[in-house]
């Protein structure tokens, strides 16, 4: 079977939960606090968990935090094809409130991709997906390896991109060229504004779906997302609607079971359902990486027949 191979890092995540975020200078008790993995793994595990081979392409490094790395990787049958680095992996120190909306705090290493070198090694073939993240263009050796290594991929292999909530801005012109060979984007509302200057959700999906070869989706939060094929009006994909107790995460969840739901034979509409599905069931657990299994998945979806039968329409 084909493979997903992803290559934006893999952190770990230092997550407190708090009932609100503390005013400048104050002291919260924290409700939890604890050291978990999420960054690349997010999307990763939640594409294995839907039963396709996944691989990871990533920086890891040596010292505590990359052996919680690695042990997550290997927990969740992800092998790791770059060799570890001699420093530490990256940590993202995150903040969860009692709406379950989440706040980062990113150690600069987090961005620092794989280098050419590193790239070498990594060769998809036809049939493969490879997923990336604009994190990995902010870094100028990652950039510039990232950049030369992806044009050269076989044409057959598809190519998904999560632009991030920094590089739209700081590497405008480095995520077009990504763009120009990716299969798929999909970005939140937020991204969908900064690449394209559009509030409107369906309008951003279409302008972006036009620089890539196949189309885009704009997440949409609980609304669930909007769906943009090349050629087609945009289809609004309704999501499906849950209490949430924690988003980390639930973007990764949508992204990788998309991809994963393409990589299995579904169609995009079909697959960006299951993706919405995947990612409400995913903030219903506390958690970067709570994305369902694809029996939990089938269950849930049978606990909510309606939505398996909801028409899509075409936004006005």
């Amino acid at each position: 079977m084909s493979r997903l191979v992803h290559l934006g890092n893999v952190l770990v995540d230092v997550v407190a939960a708090v009932p609100a975020l503390p005013a400048r200078g104050a002291d919260v008790l924290a409700t939890s606090l604890g050291a978990t993995v999420g960054g690349g793994f997010n999307l990763m595990s939640a594409a294995a968990r839907q039963g396709v081979p996944v691989d990871y392409a990533g920086a890891h490094g040596t010292g505590p935090f990359a052996d919680l790395v690695r042990a997550a990787l290997a927990g969740a049958g992800i092998a790791a094809l770059c060799p570890p680095r001699p420093t530490d992996s990256a940590v993202v120190v995150v903040i969860v409130d009692g709406d379950g909306e989440r706040t980062l705090l990113s150690s600069p290493v987090g961005v620092a991709g794989p280098t050419a070198a590193e790239l070498a090694g990594v060769r998809p073939a036809a049939g493969d997906v490879v997923s990336l993240t604009g994190y990995g263009l902010l870094e100028p050796a990652s950039r510039a390896a990232l950049l030369d290594w992806l044009p050269r991929l076989p044409a057959g292999v598809l190519v998904g991109v999560d632009p991030g909530p920094l590089a739209p801005a700081a590497q405008p012109a480095a995520l077009h060229e990504v763009l120009a060979r990716a299969d798929w984007v999909s970005a939140s509302a937020r991204e969908a504004v900064e690449l394209t200057g559009l509030a409107d959700p369906e309008r951003a999906a279409a302008a972006l779906a036009g620089r890539t070869r196949r189309g885009a989706l704009v997440r949409t939060g609980a609304a669930g997302c909007v769906l943009a094929e090349a050629g087609a009006a945009p289809l609004a994909v309704p999501g499906v609607a849950v209490r949430p107790v924690d988003t980390t995460g639930a973007g990764d969840t949508h992204t990788g079971v998309f991809l994963a739901a393409l990589l299995s034979g579904q169609d995009a509409p079909a697959a960006a359902r299951t993706a919405n599905a995947a990612a409400a069931f995913a903030v219903t657990r506390r958690g970067p990486a709570t994305a369902p299994t694809a029996a939990e998945l089938a269950g849930f979806l049978a606990a909510h027949p309606g939505y398996r039968t909801t028409a899509y329409r075409n936004p006005s």
